[in-house]
């Protein structure tokens, strides 16, 4: 069950990692938690204690729903992938008004000093938008950085378009700690401005010492996803899925190719692709290579395509898949790519046999586009007609 703090208690409760925090319900910006939670400002993504250019405490907030900025929290990994404040055109990407791409540009620039000057970088605490009025959700606490990003992908300015006008905003990748909670007694000890303290937790100051990311890492309880979760849920990307099933719905064939470059947007390291001819599909829709490594030390592993361009009331049952895992030889993997979803049943029999076939969902499609800078019907639309002409398909 989840835990739950009233409006009341927020001055005096420890924060804990998916509690949820509950604001004032009179309806406007006062029934902001955060304030009396810990005593930042009751607006905007990025909030600190102290000032700008030395904060004592760091808070990031996300509703992790704009789908032209898509924060997202691996919690698998403990990797939080958070967009910075210039999110519309006519400023320089650190002319915010909220200083929120200066506070990455420091922290990260502090990371990756030499010497790296970790002891600077204030704790930064993340919590999320419940939905409900203003309530919150404490997702952990975060550091700049991650073990397997090098100092030249952890903070990445991309270019956006709006309004026919092009803008920087940052994208930066951060690690949530190994840390169930943060007491009150902490907290204090910040806002004091002695963060290292008897009550500073212990992965916190390992990262602040040596610079060890022990990440918040959680399994999948349920490896198997339902039609539920397998399909968008807002009008938007469901709007985008129909639109790709649409294009596609006369020639169900012509979406391998674009089926191959939805798996190569989610990872570069699918390094080819040869497609099968429909009357040779064999339930092989494409086959190729898988790149491990890089450079010369690098190995390339086979693994099997087959697309399903199915509208989202028709599922991929037994059939489809069996003919693909059917055909999978010793050391090879599949992807299953649909415009739909993968039968419950089906999928739990996956799972539980084991068998090596990544599936990538109707909503999977949609976040991998959006994670690629395509998030509306307009860019979606130009992206198949540019890349896939049915005319010369």
């Amino acid at each position: 069950m989840v835990q739950r703090f009233l409006t009341t208690e927020l001055e005096k409760a420890d924060l804990i990692v998916d509690a949820i925090y509950e604001g004032r319900r009179h309806g406007n910006a006062g029934d902001d938690p955060l304030p009396r939670l810990i005593g930042v400002s009751n607006q905007g993504g990025f909030r600190y204690l102290g000032n700008v250019d030395a904060p004592r405490l760091i808070v990031l907030t996300s509703s992790f729903t704009d789908p032209d900025w898509p924060d997202h929290l691996d919690r698998e990994t403990g990797i939080l992938t958070y967009f910075g404040d210039n999110k519309r055109p006519g400023r320089a990407i650190h002319d915010t008004p909220r200083n929120g791409n200066r506070l990455l540009r420091d922290i990260f620039n502090a990371l990756h000093s030499k010497p790296s000057r970790r002891e600077v970088i204030p704790p930064i605490l993340v919590f999320g938008n419940v939905g409900t009025f203003r309530d919150m959700i404490f997702l952990g606490i975060a550091v700049p950085g991650a073990a397997e990003l090098n100092p030249i992908e952890d903070l990445v300015a991309v270019w956006k378009i709006a309004q026919n006008q092009r803008f920087q905003n940052y994208r930066a990748s951060l690690t949530i700690l190994d840390v169930s909670g943060v007491s009150r007694a902490w907290l204090n000890d910040i806002k004091a401005g002695k963060p290292f303290s008897r009550n500073s937790p212990p992965a916190w100051v390992k990262w602040l010492t040596d610079g060890s990311y022990r990440p918040l890492k959680a399994e999948t309880a349920i490896d198997y996803r339902s039609k539920y979760e397998q399909i968008p849920r807002d009008a938007l990307s469901l709007a985008i899925l129909r639109t790709i099933y649409g294009y596609f719905a006369a020639n169900p064939f012509a979406f391998e190719a674009c089926a191959a470059r939805i798996v190569q947007l989610m990872d570069p390291n699918f390094v080819s692709f040869d497609l099968t001819r429909p009357s040779r599909d064999g339930g092989r829709d494409a086959i190729g290579l898988y790149r491990v490594g890089h450079g010369p030390s690098a190995i390339f592993v086979d693994f099997a395509l087959e697309a399903k361009c199915y509208g989202t009331t028709n599922s991929v049952g037994v059939r489809e898949l069996s003919r693909l895992i059917s055909r999978l030889r010793h050391r090879q993997f599949g992807v299953l790519v649909t415009t739909s979803y993968l039968h419950s049943q089906v999928y739990r029999e996956l799972k539980e046999d084991d068998h090596p076939v990544v599936v990538i969902s109707g909503s999977d499609i949609v976040d991998i586009l959006a994670r690629a800078g395509m998030n509306s019907l307009n860019e979606i639309t130009n992206w198949l007609e540019s890349n896939f002409p049915l005319n010369k398909l």
